[in-house]
């Protein structure tokens, strides 16, 4: 895997696309065209070494975390440090990865001269934001809807640079990882990347409902390296009745809420079959409190 090429291009409006394997980045920023070509330069340069620190650590990473860290690259304790809240449930340090790679690089953009920048893997999303920044955000519950003419998020809010959120991450049963829960999406705001997506995958997995109709499968059936081994997960959800959709909602904000009450995210939107339930922030902002706006 690590053998594979690593290749970047530029896209439209200034955005770099960076690929290696699996890792597969868009990357986005403003400000003087000095200090934006040594950020990128910068990123670049480093991101040519991650995928091969992360799969000479694959076997222990795909560990359930237990006791002390027994990882060495920085990439690799920062997405077990992200999940060792969660120690009490199943959960390895994978559930991690892909926002903890991207908050990663957006430390080369956070410099003089560089106004904001996100780099969006996947769908998590790390973010720098200098004093008086802001960025919209857009929602997709289901991508496989998505008109590429009409790009109209679902769902969409602000993040400015007064909060404390850098860090946007989503998971569900629809996504490129697997899923324990029947969620299409929840979108977990907080403090870092590595930090909401390992938050997302446990708020995702909480979003479920007993039912003979969902059809779940050994994760070691679809991929036979899967870190979740033969842990049943979600493969097809079909149209529940409106009141199990609201169950498995609440039983999603009920784990979000609790996340929320230990510090460990911001705000949180959860999506299951077109109905939506949110848990705002602390400290209501208008930005965020608008989710849905």
């Amino acid at each position: 895997m690590s053998a594979m090429q690593v290749q970047r291009a530029l896209l439209d409006g200034g955005r770099w696309h960076f690929q290696h394997g699996p890792i597969d980045l868009v990357i986005g920023a403003d400000g003087d065209a000095a200090s934006l070509e040594t950020a990128h330069a910068s990123a670049w340069f480093r991101f040519q070494t991650v995928l091969s620190e992360l799969v000479a650590e694959l076997p222990a990473l795909r560990l359930p975390v237990r006791g002390p860290c027994p990882l060495q690259g920085v990439i690799a304790r920062r997405m077990w440090h992200a999940c060792r809240p969660y120690h009490s449930m199943f959960i390895t340090p994978m559930a991690a990865v892909a926002g903890s790679v991207a908050q990663e690089l957006i430390g080369y953009y956070e410099r003089e001269g560089v106004n904001r920048a996100w780099i969006n893997n996947g769908g998590d999303i790390a973010l720098h934001l200098a004093p008086g920044a802001s960025v919209r955000v857009g929602l997709f519950a289901d991508l496989a809807r998505l008109d590429p003419d009409d790009v109209c998020a679902e769902a969409c809010f602000d993040v400015r640079e007064h909060t404390p959120v850098r860090g946007i991450a989503t998971s569900g049963w629809r996504g490129r990882s697997f899923s324990l829960g029947i969620a299409d999406s929840v979108t977990v705001l907080a403090c870092t990347a590595a930090r909401a997506d390992a938050a997302a995958t446990m708020i995702a997995n909480a979003v479920d409902v007993a039912d003979a109709r969902i059809r779940r499968v050994p994760a070691n059936e679809l991929k036979d390296d899967s870190d979740l081994g033969d842990m049943l997960v979600t493969v097809d959800v079909p149209r529940l009745e409106a009141v199990l959709v609201q169950r498995a909602l609440q039983a999603g904000q009920k784990r979000a809420s609790e996340l929320q009450r230990e510090g460990l995210i911001h705000a949180a939107v959860l999506v299951c079959q077109d109905a939506w339930l949110r848990v705002e922030a602390d400290v209501p902002q208008p930005e965020l409190g608008s989710a849905l706006a």
